[in-house]
């Protein structure tokens, strides 16, 4: 896929001019050529642009700040992904692809310092399917420069393997480790196969995001893919469901903090002005009082930098239950269920949950220094969370049997230290993750201020604080941890991880894709469509069984 148009100006033709000024009597038949790819380029970047212009906008740097892997100095070397303040109260933000031009909200860089730096090639096509990239006529010089901001913060437009790798475990593996156990009770042993049936048709359908973005010039992200798919009702409508999913994930971590806090504090309570909150009430208040002001913080990069730190501390809370079963010696105590017919539709969306991290490869694929690498590292990350997954499943629910909660931290017992560490892990994550996961939402209604309100920071306070507040209000209003996960895994994360991106391929390669490809994306289509309405009807009705008892 050719480069961004405000990448492209980093470029210097200086190559060819040097040659079309020593041609001398050539230079008649070099200026019509070079008029001829003129023309060439700029109808391609009036292309490119066209995926700039539609809501949202602000997707792009949004996204890479809520899954980057940013720390330079502790984890490997250098900053992978750019930086982003929040859109009302940062006075600047690293750019690494491109800032749209119509992006109004947000002051693009000062180039004040330059530094040395080989940019890499541009990306090839993925697929021998795809048409070629039409080759440029400008070459990159060997001192092509990276820009930095008039605050001094370096900017890296390039991420490693490993960094990508970290980047896509940080986002697939969260909240929905700790349910496994719960979606192995739910099915039995031969429902958590559907686990590792997910696991290599999402992996599948990472891979066709891939294609998609190199079918053409200027596609970057999700909805970039909607878009020139289905039109910009596509890329709305893509959009809308990505932020949907990313709202109910905070939605999760307040019924997680009330559900976990209020374990560790059982008789804890407030009672005041004839208003009684029990212990779930009353830490979902506080939690959600704790995060507000992270919403509101001048730059969110501060919290990208400790949130890398979730692949580490799903690591660690594995490890507990680990120790707590075998060092601590808990013991197996159940057999478990071959097959539970009954549960099986809440775990098919509990496993999908578990693979809902498509909205952001698009953005790993077009950060990393070697694009050709994507599926050695989506197959590493795809790895090693179904492994973590599949561990967990198989820990929990042998240790704990019938009597596992949609947590396992709820089982483990309290007086070990193992337990107390994977408690307090799991309380503490959320913390930093929240403002990361709701940013995105909140900048895209942001975008739909008036411009002549943009400098305003009272409405964007208002839109985060509400936002914020709605999330602790469907949370008391539906406290169903494992309920709600699986009704987000059965009703979104089926959409974004199996069906969209299948249908996508298909809308625009159309003819390109060979018959085995056809005929996987719409087998994986019907499961899709299958997995979500059998989940989705299960989950409501037991949401809904639950609220009328």
């Amino acid at each position: 896929m050719k480069n961004s148009v405000s990448e492209q100006s980093f470029y210097i033709e200086s190559e060819d001019e040097d040659e079309e000024s020593n041609r001398g009597g050539e230079e008649d038949d070099g200026n019509e050529s070079d008029s001829d790819d003129s023309l060439a380029d700029n109808r391609q970047q009036s292309k490119v642009g066209s995926y700039n212009t539609s809501w949202p906008q602000s997707y792009r740097q949004s996204i890479d700040l809520y899954s980057s892997v940013q720390s330079p100095s502790i984890i490997l070397g250098t900053p992978t992904l750019s930086r982003l303040g929040s859109s009302f109260l940062s006075s600047s933000i690293l750019t690494r692809r491109h800032t749209p031009e119509s992006l109004p909200f947000i002051t693009k860089p000062l180039i004040s310092k330059v530094e040395d730096e080989q940019l890499p090639p541009q990306r090839r096509s993925s697929h021998s399917l795809l048409p070629p990239i039409p080759s440029r006529r400008s070459s990159i010089k060997k001192d092509d420069k990276v820009s930095y901001l008039s605050h001094e913060v370096p900017m890296s437009r390039q991420s490693s393997n490993s960094q990508a790798v970290l980047n896509g475990i940080n986002v697939l593996c969260g909240v929905g480790l700790l349910s496994t156990s719960y979606a192995a009770k739910e099915g039995g042993w031969i429902g958590l196969s559907i686990l590792f049936i997910f696991a290599v048709l999402s992996f599948y359908t990472g891979l066709l995001l891939r294609y998609c973005l190199d079918s053409e010039p200027g596609l970057e992200t999700y909805p970039d893919i909607g878009q020139a798919a289905f039109g910009t009702t596509g890329r709305i409508v893509i959009s809308i469901i990505l932020y949907i999913e990313l709202y109910a994930c905070c939605v999760e971590y307040i019924i997680l903090e009330g559900d976990n806090l209020s374990s560790l504090f059982p008789n804890a309570h407030l009672s005041f002005g004839g208003l009684e909150l029990n212990s779930h009430h009353l830490f979902a208040l506080l939690a959600t009082l704790a995060v507000l002001p992270t919403v509101w913080l001048r730059d969110l990069s501060v919290l990208s930098y400790i949130s890398a730190g979730g692949v580490i501390a799903s690591i660690m809370v594995v490890l507990c239950l680990f120790w707590v079963g075998l060092v601590d010696q808990v013991g197996i105590h159940s057999k478990g269920t071959p097959l539970n017919l009954g549960g099986l539709p809440v775990a098919i969306g509990l496993y999908g949950y578990c693979y809902s991290g498509h909205a952001v490869f698009p953005n790993i694929y077009t950060s990393m220094a070697q694009p050709n690498k994507y599926p050695k590292v989506l197959l590493i990350c795809f790895g090693i969370c179904t492994l973590m997954y599949a561990g967990v499943a198989i820990m929990g629910y042998t240790m704990f049997g019938e009597s596992t909660e949609s947590q396992f931290t709820l089982n483990m017992p309290q007086d070990l230290v193992a337990s107390k560490i994977a408690l307090w892990t799991t309380v503490v994550n959320p913390f930093t993750k929240y403002a990361l996961t709701i940013s995105p939402v909140a900048m895209s209604l942001e975008e739909l201020i008036p411009s002549n309100h943009m400098k305003s920071h009272v409405y964007a306070i208002c839109i985060r604080t509400a936002l914020v507040i709605s999330t602790l209000l469907v949370g008391l209003a539906i406290p169903f941890f494992g309920l709600v996960m699986s009704l987000i895994g059965s009703l979104l994360t089926m959409l974004v991880t199996l069906i969209l991106p299948c249908a996508c391929f298909l809308s625009i390669l159309r003819g390109k894709a060979t018959r085995f490809q056809a005929t996987f994306c719409i087998i994986i289509i019907i499961v899709g469509v299958i997995s979500s309405v059998v989940g989705t009807y299960s989950a409501l009705s037991k949401i809904i069984e639950r609220l009328c008892s």
